[in-house]
């Protein structure tokens, strides 16, 4: 059975993050100032590994592969980064 789950994301440029095969991202935002990302996964199904990239507004994306995901705001708004998801 899928369920929505929430996943504690550190600011880096990259991170690989192990999720259920067909797991849907749902939104990535903060929460009480921390970075999550929630999705809506079936527990059952086997993990897989999915590659991941925050970048900063300004900062430079030298990958092509990249599916946009979400963008959110830290620090009243000062900090904006832009979520991607690296494809293979």
């Amino acid at each position: 059975m899928r369920k929505v789950y929430k996943y504690v994301l550190p600011i880096d440029d990259h991170l690989t993050i192990p999720l259920p095969q067909g797991a849907e991202i749902l939104k990535v935002d903060t929460q009480a100032g921390i970075p999550c990302m929630w999705a809506l996964a079936n527990p059952e199904k086997p993990s897989e590994v999915r590659r991941f990239r925050f970048a900063g507004t300004g900062h430079p994306i030298e990958e092509e592969n990249l599916k946009f995901i979400d963008t959110f705001q830290m620090d009243s708004g000062s900090l904006v980064f832009h979520f991607f998801e690296i494809i293979k």
